[in-house]
């Protein structure tokens, strides 16, 4: 396996890395711009580029559905086609079998989707098809085919899901075409149950992979039951792999879980909430649609320096009030700006060995809190 992780130095168990790619390198603990149908929404790749991003997250079922694996690579793979140069990371489809479980049926084989665009054709995807997929899509990060459950759920669910994800990881890798600065990563699964949290982990590290991400978190359960879970599992990987928290999350998840030792982190929250009028900043978030920013003269956040921020909460708010694209534009790249700012300052602290101190900061700056 080719995707090589530099740890840099740590600062008690939150760690400060590198990973290499055949699309350039990336810096650790990291944040992945979303790009489910080979676009961050909302912007150019140019305009995520700016904020500082440097890995983007692409999806096997939706890149699948439309336009599929086969055009994709007869463009030349999604860096070719969508625009983006730097590293992408696809996942495997398995949030699918649970965002849309009503058009799932699950077999020890792999997944039947039923087509969520039009409601009639079917589509099979076993773990190998999901490989081979990431493989056309020339994904640098492969994810094992996984299914994620749901909080809460029965134990008896879990154990059957955790068997099962063990059994699909070893497909995927077994179906992985190994290559220069390319990897796969497994997925730990394991609900909120620790000791079948430990079992995943342990499966999962003696099949072998270039990374290992904690999967089925952020999915209904609370902020201090995922940090166990996240406790629980990183001191049982392999500290020369990286490792990744997917779906997560509001800043103050992501600090809690550099804290405990993740590296990488997706979600959807940033640019969602900039195409619904909220603003990130370092004093909390703002629902740019409210009144009170009508005669604002102040930047969203006067330690920015995105293009929103040099404008005022008056003219943003204005935008959004008249539905103008270019007001979920402009929040959409802030927002993926602050979380930048938030990674890089994060990296910082680590080397010079104040995380806790810059964590406390933060989220007193953050939430008000004294």
């Amino acid at each position: 396996m080719s995707l090589k992780f530099d740890l840099i130095t740590t600062d008690g168990n939150a760690r400060r890395g590198r990973v290499h790619t055949a699309h350039g390198d990336f810096e650790t603990p990291a944040f992945m711009a979303v790009g489910t149908a080979a676009t961050v929404k909302a912007l150019t790749m140019d305009q995520v580029a700016a904020t500082g991003t440097q890995v983007i997250l692409g999806n096997t079922y939706h890149l699948m559905m439309r336009p599929g694996g086969d055009l994709v690579e007869r463009m030349g793979g999604l860096h070719k086609f969508s625009g983006w140069h730097g590293p992408i990371l696809t996942d495997s489809g398995g949030f699918q079998v649970m965002s849309l479980s009503n058009l799932v049926k699950m077999k020890e084989e792999g997944v039947e989707f039923t087509s969520h665009i039009d409601g009639g054709i079917k589509h099979f995807m076993r773990p190998e098809d999901s490989v081979h997929i990431q493989h056309q899509l020339d994904s640098n990060i492969t994810m094992v085919l996984d299914e994620c459950l749901k909080l809460p759920t029965t134990r008896a669910r879990a154990e059957k899901n955790v068997d099962m994800v063990t059994r699909w990881a070893q497909r995927s890798k077994d179906a992985f075409v190994d290559r220069d600065g390319y990897g796969i990563f497994g997925i730990v699964q394991g609900a909120d149950f620790p000791d079948l949290r430990e079992k995943s982990a342990r499966a999962l590290t003696e099949i072998g992979f270039d990374g290992y991400a904690i999967g089925g978190l952020a999915v209904g359960e609370p902020q201090d039951v995922m940090f166990n879970m996240i406790a629980t599992v990183a001191p049982m990987l392999p500290t020369d792999k990286p490792r990744y928290l997917m779906g997560v999350g509001t800043p103050l998840d992501i600090l809690g879980a550099v804290e405990r030792g993740v590296d990488m982190f997706d979600c959807v929250m940033p640019t969602r909430a900039g195409r619904t009028a909220q603003a990130f900043t370092r004093h909390g978030t703002m629902n740019m649609r409210n009144a009170k920013f009508k005669d604002d003269s102040a930047p969203l956040d006067d330690k920015c320096g995105c293009p929103a921020c040099k404008l005022s909460r008056a003219y943003l708010h204005h935008l959004i009030k008249c539905n103008e694209v270019l007001g979920a534009t402009l929040l959409t790249q802030h927002n993926l700006w602050f979380y930048q700012d938030l990674m890089r300052e994060i990296r910082e602290s680590i080397e010079q060995g104040r995380f806790q101190e810059f964590k406390a900061e933060f989220i007193k700056n953050y939430t008000g809190e004294k």
